[in-house]
């Protein structure tokens, strides 16, 4: 019975994203010609969300560290038809990096109307293999890594977006945040990253109802993403235990970036890919033990 229940639970909760994603007014063409920076864009997710603009007829600017990925990906870009496509090289852990960036926005486009945070710098590996060694937190008290790993994946989103609100409350902007069910529910072995992404969620959730409480138009989409078989995580995933079994679960790149997009576009308040994240999400608002119950045995 309770399997039947939870089944349920799963299919009702697609039939209404199928509804949402059928009736929220998206429309491609709202994009064509929008002035759009995404940082994180030489591989994976925000690699793919600058083609998926691209082809939206958007003008684009986008960040990365690696230069000679950035010419490449900015050429496609233009390929597939982007009305402009600029890019800036950079560590948005640096201040001066993210200035910038959002100052080459300003002097390409003179105007931001969607700013797409989505980098994640050089941390990516260590905390890949933290969690491939199922690593504890008490096993390895780097906090001089801590801190650089809480600079690029939270100080930095919060810098840019600050440095934007000017331009983005011109236009009546939007920021999209690339967030992760690790911020909305606790996983052991992913304390690093649940810090940041739990901090982006309170920090733009509360940004989002402060622009609504004093009516000014720029609006804020949380993304909460579950496993996206993006080359670096496709690696992690096989070296864990059964790891193998958890890629029929993986939503493909191309289908997140438009999903992302889309929730942009529409202004929405979250977006969850793959579905189930929509499911898990509200883990927290269960009984406590039976939350710990369900973290200990996923």
């Amino acid at each position: 019975m309770g399997l039947i229940r939870a089944g349920l639970v799963v299919l009702l909760g697609a039939i209404g994203l199928g509804v949402y994603w059928s009736y929220d007014g998206y429309d491609p063409e709202s994009i064509r010609g929008a002035t759009v920076v995404i940082t994180g864009c030489s591989s994976g997710i925000g690699e793919e969300m600058a083609y998926q603009y691209a082809r939206l007829g958007a003008k684009i600017l986008i960040t990365a560290r690696r230069e000679n990925r950035l010419k490449e990906v900015v050429a496609k870009a233009k390929s597939l038809g982007a009305q402009e496509a600029h890019y800036v090289a950079g560590d948005m852990g640096k201040t001066e990096d993210c200035e910038r960036t959002i100052q080459t926005a300003k002097e390409k486009f003179g105007r931001l109307d969607y700013l797409v945070l989505n980098h994640a710098g050089s941390s990516f590996g260590p905390i890949s293999e933290r969690v491939t060694k199922l690593q504890t937190w008490d096993e390895d008290l780097d906090m001089d890594f801590y801190v650089d790993f809480i600079n690029v994946n939270m100080i930095s989103y919060v810098r840019l977006a600050s440095l934007a609100l000017p331009l983005l409350k011109e236009s009546s902007g939007h920021i999209t945040v690339m967030g992760s069910l690790g911020g909305k529910m606790l996983f052991p072995y992913f304390t690093y990253m649940s810090t940041a992404k739990f901090g982006l969620d309170g920090f733009f959730g509360s940004l989002r109802v402060e622009m609504m409480k004093t009516n000014q138009n720029v609006t804020v989409t949380y993304a909460v993403i579950g496993f996206v078989a993006t080359e670096g995580s496709v690696k992690m995933v096989k070296k864990l235990p059964d790891g193998e079994k958890m890629l029929d679960s993986a939503a493909p790149v191309n289908e997140t970036a438009q999903a992302i997009i889309r929730g942009g576009a529409t202004r929405a308040r979250e977006i969850y890919v793959p579905s189930y994240t929509w499911l898990m999400s509200k883990v927290r608002q269960l009984p406590d033990w039976l939350e710990d119950y369900i973290v200990l045995n996923l």
